[in-house]
């Protein structure tokens, strides 16, 4: 499913050589698959505590996990004085694959992500201390609260975060798959967008379907999609059909608003995040009632 495979991730967890196994090599990837070159990142914070965004396929502010990539993140109201937010999917969730239905929320975690300057180089060390959010639910997201705030990073580390976009994913806007855990670069086009995407047990939203070039292998799995022509992250990659099956673990299928099913082999997809800023209010903080707010709600919550 989603790189690392579901059906892999398990074992990956358990032992870095099982994702050695699913990816076929020992040996690090390149540093891109196009061999473009990262251009250098923004970190300067604009006047009034607000980041600068990152520049399009830079590594800086992305973050390797011990299985999976993903990224330092800002909402587009996010200040500098907030405590910091890394962002990966919800099946990289330490704890374990979050099944159909379920929401996880403020889940005390005491994870370890490698931060990479614009080159690949390790900039630091960041740890969280708590889940916010993790849901495999309409999206595939894990949003884990730090214990520094954007300001102390950057101080010590010189890397600003990436903006989340506010906005919808745009049809066929040039995008680059930044994966941390390979420092790899993946550089396609946004060919559509699926309305259902259904892997196993799960479902997910108006998922972003990859044009061909963005083959996402094992360890890809929560990099963040950047819109290279705002430089603001659109979407989180997530899943790939491996071998032209249906609807089955690492085989997604699109599912139509008329229930028709349609099978791409080879095809690769991220879950969009455009709705998240709307459930993070001042201070960083998650309010799943919050206006235009849509993310999946724990069931405790939904029922009320």
């Amino acid at each position: 499913m989603r790189k690392p495979l579901l059906a892999t991730l398990t074992a990956v967890v358990l032992g870095a050589a099982a994702l050695t196994a699913t990816t076929g090599t020992a040996v690090a990837a390149p540093d891109h698959v196009s061999g473009a070159t990262p251009t250098a990142a923004a970190a300067a914070v604009h006047p009034g505590g607000t980041p600068a965004p990152v520049t399009a396929s830079s590594f800086a502010g992305t973050v390797a996990l011990s299985n999976c990539s993903g990224s330092l993140i800002r909402m587009p109201n996010s200040q500098a004085t907030d405590p910091a937010l890394v962002m990966t999917n919800g099946h990289c969730l330490e704890t374990g694959l979050p099944s159909a239905g379920q929401v996880i929320t403020n889940q005390s975690s005491t994870r370890s992500f490698t931060l990479l300057n614009a080159s690949a180089g390790t900039a630091g060390t960041l740890k969280a201390n708590k889940v916010v959010y993790a849901t495999m639910t309409d999206t595939d997201v894990t949003i884990y609260q730090l214990t520094k705030t954007y300001a102390q990073i950057q101080q010590s580390t010189g890397i600003a975060p990436l903006t989340l976009s506010a906005t919808h994913p745009v049809q066929g806007h040039a995008i680059d798959v930044v994966s941390a855990y390979w420092k790899r670069v993946y550089s396609c086009s946004i060919d559509g967008f699926a309305y259902r995407l259904k892997e196993s047990q799960w479902t997910w939203k108006d998922a972003v379907r990859y044009t061909p070039e963005c083959q996402v292998i094992g360890g890809t799995s929560g990099s963040p999609v950047i819109d290279t022509t705002t430089g603001q992250v659109t979407a989180i990659n997530n899943t790939i059909n491996e071998n032209g099956e249906s609807c089955t673990l690492d085989n997604p299928c699109e599912v139509s608003e008329q229930g028709a099913v349609t099978i791409h082999e080879g095809t690769g997809y991220a879950e969009e995040t455009y709705g998240i800023p709307a459930c993070f209010t001042t201070g960083n903080k998650l309010d799943l009632s919050a206006t235009g707010c849509t993310l999946a709600k724990p069931a405790t919550a939904a029922g009320r």
